[in-house]
């Protein structure tokens, strides 16, 4: 009894979680495999950041309690820190029970399953990610309050990571061959505000002087606190790609005030234009809450004129989601459910319009790419512009003796609303 899975919802940070728990109980002689029916024990990371992802985590633990048999189910992350006794009360086919970052009291719990071989599997490669990029979460929790969001409660105060820890980690990801990695935390624009003298603009530098063609990729930066050297740092150095995934979630003061977020729309603006004229052909993407308690029409309006003047490359529309434990889950004027989805649907097709605009603008150039996934006759790549699982694709067609993971130059052919078809420039 010793081989196991890990199902892993929610974001890349939990992405980030499971390879760290893998890793630890495949060096204590457990068998990783991707196959449920062949697990001994299923672990399941779990999410609670909005209503969906809660219940995406709980339909998983209820279907893998429905096939457990003589499986163990445990469940960790963020929804059992939340909600683990009605989990427990709930659902009573799950063994155990773990909150955020407790590897340490799972390595506690699986120690009475160890069966000892004689060897740790300390060779053993994690082969569940994509061979060409790795997620590398830089920080832990946050000190952000915006009164929609449950995550400081869950995940606690901000916290940097060493930097030796992460430049060790980036390491070991180049040299085995990966060509992306793609830096995670609640907010990287906090990187080094509890470390002495060294901010993400060091790291970025010293992630950059590590040998190799690879490239690196900054998500979820806070609008007011990209400052000049962070602008300076993504300009100046090639392997940085020129993408940035800067939430703003609205661009009204009063909907910002109530969220607690900072900035105003004239902030936002001038950061926008700033970004663009210092780092030339850089991709933006962001998201915006609609729905958000009291949004009048008028300020939704605005917020789709804000959008349209800015015409993001990529963008993400959430509607509000009322989560108990929050500051604006008390807030009079909720939203009906059906107001919401005809301002997320007005805003999608409007989006759809700008992404195919920017896309038929790529036709006819040659870019480099990363190959991804490959099939008997279908490839899929990405571009510096697009983040893995949640931008389009470059889509290749009658492919032979491509193998995922290979970077090489397209040259696109055929623009869709979000994915591109191209072709293999010789």
């Amino acid at each position: 009894m010793k081989n196991f899975t890990v199902i892993t919802l929610g974001c890349p940070k939990n992405t980030v979680d499971s390879r760290h728990l893998i890793n630890e109980l495949t060096a204590e002689g457990f068998l990783y495999v991707e196959e449920f029916k062949k697990a001994d024990f299923v672990f399941i990371n779990t999410c609670c950041f909005i209503n969906d992802a809660k219940e995406e985590s709980i339909d998983e633990i209820l279907t893998a309690a429905k096939f457990k048999t003589d499986r163990l189910l445990i469940v960790f992350g963020c929804l059992s820190k939340r909600y683990g006794d009605e989990l427990k009360k709930e659902i009573p086919e799950i063994d155990a029970l773990f909150g955020v970052d407790e590897t340490g009291k799972i390595l506690n719990y699986m120690k009475q399953f160890k069966e000892y071989s004689g060897k740790k599997l300390q060779e053993f490669q994690y082969t569940a990610e994509p061979p060409t990029y790795r997620y590398i979460k830089i920080a832990e929790g946050c000190s952000r309050r915006c009164s929609f969001c449950i995550i400081p409660e869950v995940r606690g105060p901000f916290r940097s990571i060493e930097p030796e820890k992460i430049l060790k980690e980036a390491e070991k990801f180049i040299s085995s061959g990966i060509k992306e990695l793609i830096l995670v935390a609640q907010d990287i624009t906090q990187y080094g505000k509890d470390l002495k003298g060294y901010g993400l603009p060091e790291l970025l530098k010293d992630l950059c002087s590590i040998s190799g063609d690879f490239w690196v990729r900054l998500l979820y930066l806070y609008p007011t606190e990209i400052d000049e050297a962070i602008i300076q740092t993504v300009a100046e150095n090639d392997k940085i790609v020129k993408y940035l995934d800067i939430p703003m979630q609205h661009s009204e003061e009063r909907i910002l005030r109530l969220m607690g977020r900072r900035g105003t729309r004239k902030d936002y603006l001038k950061k926008i234009r700033q970004i663009r004229e210092a780092i030339p052909g850089v991709t933006l993407r962001s998201t915006f809450i609609v729905g958000f308690p009291t949004e009048t029409e008028d300020e939704f309006q605005r917020l789709v004129d804000f959008i349209e003047e800015l015409q993001f490359d990529r963008l993400g529309v959430f509607k509000y989601s009322r989560e108990e434990g929050t500051k604006a889950y008390s807030l009079k004027g909720q939203i009906p459910e059906s107001v919401k989805n005809r301002r997320f649907d007005e805003i999608m097709k409007r989006q759809a319009l700008i992404s195919l605009e920017k896309n038929r603008a790529l036709v006819g150039k040659n870019f480099d790419a990363l190959i991804d996934y490959v099939d008997a006759d279908m490839a899929m790549a990405r571009l510096y512009c697009h983040a893995p699982e949640i931008d389009g694709v470059v889509i290749l067609e009658n492919v032979s003796n491509l193998k995922a993971g290979e970077k090489l130059k397209l040259l696109i052919t055929e623009a869709y609303e979000y994915d591109l078809k191209g072709v293999i420039v010789s």
